[in-house]
């Protein structure tokens, strides 16, 4: 029995493919399949609990399922994790092992320096940021906030306002900055406004991403995008909480590890070029022309090879 690509999406990645949108992930993998002859059908977000014969790919699933792909954006638009396992903290690249001496350090740069044009150089992210310029201190602690998901996906080494009480009470006088998330603004103002109140003296921030990004001393966040892009200025950070990407991050698991994990940030020299290329390859781009041939792969890894999903040989 021939088997269908099931997609399962929120509201509003359905809403953009039945628009006709095409900068996600969910419209190449449609798009790819149908003109190859298969069947795509979209369905509410969550997948069966049992195998139904069919391949689902799941967006931001929390648990593995047998017959499902995990997917969400990789911390860069245009890029993607489509993984068996799980996506961002809980991706496979996690249980992989950086190894800086097998990474050929004129193709990291290469690389890195593309990403660099495409990102960090243009000041472009995720999500909207303010054009004009703005300083800080170089001393200074950048704090991204973030919302619920580390914290209610079980992630988080602490809790936020332990976090932040350990940072504000440890920055040895090194000014710290907070930047509530794009998204969430009302709600980190509250968090600074609460802070204040308690005698702490954080500063609020709106600057551009890259702005805080290429100038900080050091970021903080549980494990935010913000401090992955960080690597791209060679700015170091201090994750509170799992992530994929926490091999070339300093880790504070209680409060006593902070110190420590401050002094080794910015005294300390990591590879971040190399880290980098060796991160973003195993990821999806939507723009490699090797994207269709990497999917295909990855559906044949888990049982769906191009005959079984009834696809033509092109």
């Amino acid at each position: 029995m021939t088997a269908k690509l099931v997609l399962h999406l929120p509201d509003h990645e359905r809403a953009a493919l039945e628009a006709g949108k095409r900068t996600s992930l969910y419209p190449r993998l449609k798009r790819m399949i149908e003109q190859r002859g298969g069947t795509v059908e979209i369905a509410p977000r969550f997948p069966p609990t049992a195998p139904d014969g069919n391949l689902h790919v799941v967006d931001n699933a929390r648990k593995p399922h047998p017959d499902v792909l995990i997917s969400a954006l990789a911390y860069l638009d245009g890029c993607w994790h489509l993984d068996p396992k799980g996506v961002l903290a809980d991706s496979s690249i996690a249980a992989r092992r950086f190894d800086p001496e097998t990474v050929d350090p004129a193709e990291a740069e290469a690389y890195v320096s593309r990403l660099r044009a495409r990102f960090s150089d243009p000041r472009n992210s995720r999500y909207h940021q303010k054009k004009a310029v703005e300083q800080i201190d170089p001393e200074g602690i950048v704090v991204f906030l973030q919302g619920p998901p580390p914290y209610r996906r079980g992630h988080a080494y602490m809790g936020l306002d332990e976090m932040l009480h350990t940072v504000l009470e440890g920055a040895g006088g090194r000014p710290v900055y907070i930047k509530p998330h794009p998204i969430r603004k009302d709600e980190g103002l509250q968090v600074i406004k609460n802070l204040k109140a308690q005698g702490y003296q954080p500063i609020k921030t709106n600057a551009n991403v890259h702005d805080l990004l290429r100038q900080a001393a050091v970021t903080v966040s549980a494990n935010s995008a913000a401090s992955l892009e960080g690597f791209l200025h060679g700015t170091p950070t201090l994750l509170f909480a799992r992530a994929d990407f926490d091999q070339v991050a300093g880790i504070v698991r209680t409060p006593e590890d902070f110190a420590p994990a401050l002094e080794q940030a910015v005294t300390g020299k990591r590879d971040y070029t190399k880290f980098l290329y060796w991160y973003f390859s195993q990821c999806l781009w939507l723009d490699d022309p090797e994207f269709e041939a990497q999917v295909l792969r990855l559906f044949a890894e888990i049982g769906f090879d191009a005959d079984r999903l009834g696809l033509s040989h092109f």
